[in-house]
């Protein structure tokens, strides 16, 4: 896993203040004493199959890296193995030289929520706890300049690089950094995703001022998280875990979190989706065979998590930042 092409391609779109920038942090973010498994995982890499795809499509809903007519018998057979290495898949789902990665997420329903209010073309875009990078390969498929993800876990960051090799030329990519460790020179984003990561955030008001720091003037904020019922003020504070989770940390009835976006100085901010999560978009699969929402909720009350908490609920907002 190396950043040659992120450097290339920051370097192309005139962007080398962030290329320079990035260069010393990113020389030591794979360093093998950083993490048990990445030996393992590069030699995994390793074993991927060194072939083209006859064809790539990252403009659907199940991305899709080659056919399985491009690889042997033998090299698809040995093909999901070589993949399992990287479990837990948990964005997706993804299409790997025929090999359907049914992930534990159906990262294409929330993609479908917010795409029809979005224009990804000729923009350069930030995704911040973005997973292995499904959202910025469908970035990078609607025209995106530069789709650059952020996540500090290195698993998803391996299996990120086990199928970025397929799609080489896309301008999308997934660094190991979180956003406090981004240098203050990346900014002027034309757009900021956050997606899913508000509610793990101890201070969700540094957490708006940190995206609204790393977009344009003007720029636009793509913001999706959980949230409750109620009026503005209103807002659930977990005693310990939510859904069997220790790191939430607070969850705002929709006109709270507006208030608090319009403190933070955002403007013209849209509710453009709320949807209850389900058992079919959030599940235990082959690929994340670990437990899932099922697990989390009441039993006898699926409309509450085990702790007794409204079950989840999210919305996904679009605001902007000042001009």
């Amino acid at each position: 896993m190396t950043f040659d092409r992120l450097y290339q391609t920051l370097q192309d779109i005139d962007q080398a203040p962030w290329r320079d920038a990035l260069q010393p942090i990113l020389k030591h973010a794979l360093d093998p004493n950083t993490h048990g498994d990445i030996n393992r995982w590069n030699e995994a890499l390793t074993l991927l199959p060194n072939t083209a795809p006859s064809q790539t499509n990252l403009d659907q809903n199940s991305i899709t890296f080659g056919q399985k007519s491009d690889l042997s018998e033998q090299q698809w057979q040995d093909l999901k193995q070589q993949l399992m290495a990287f479990h837990p898949w948990r964005k997706g789902p993804l299409n790997v030289f025929g090999h359907e990665i049914n992930t534990e997420w159906h990262s294409d329903w929330k993609w479908a929520r917010a795409a029809p209010h979005i224009h990804c073309q000729d923009k350069t875009i930030l995704d911040v706890g973005c997973g292995n990078g499904y959202y910025c390969f469908r970035m990078a498929g609607q025209g995106a300049k530069l789709a650059l993800g952020i996540d500090p876990t290195l698993v998803f960051n391996m299996q990120y690089s086990a199928v970025k090799r397929y799609a080489p030329d896309a301008p999308a990519y997934v660094i190991p950094l979180g956003i406090e460790q981004l240098p203050e020179a990346v900014t002027g984003f034309d757009m900021v995703f956050s997606m899913g990561v508000f509610y793990h955030r101890k201070s969700p008001i540094e957490h708006l001022m940190e995206l609204r720091q790393r977009l344009s003037p003007g720029g636009e904020l793509v913001l999706e998280t959980l949230i409750v019922d109620g009026p503005e003020h209103h807002c659930l504070v977990p005693k310990d875990r939510y859904a069997q989770m220790r790191n939430v940390w607070f969850l705002p009835s929709i006109k709270t979190l507006e208030a608090w976006m319009a403190r933070c100085k955002y403007r013209d901010i849209k509710v453009i989706d709320v949807a209850t999560t389900t058992i079919e978009e959030q599940r235990t699969t082959e690929w994340m065979h670990f437990q899932s929402l099922k697990d989390f909720l009441d039993e006898e009350d699926p409309s509450k998590t085990i702790e007794g908490y409204p079950a989840p609920k999210r919305v996904v907002i679009i605001a902007k930042a000042p001009a």
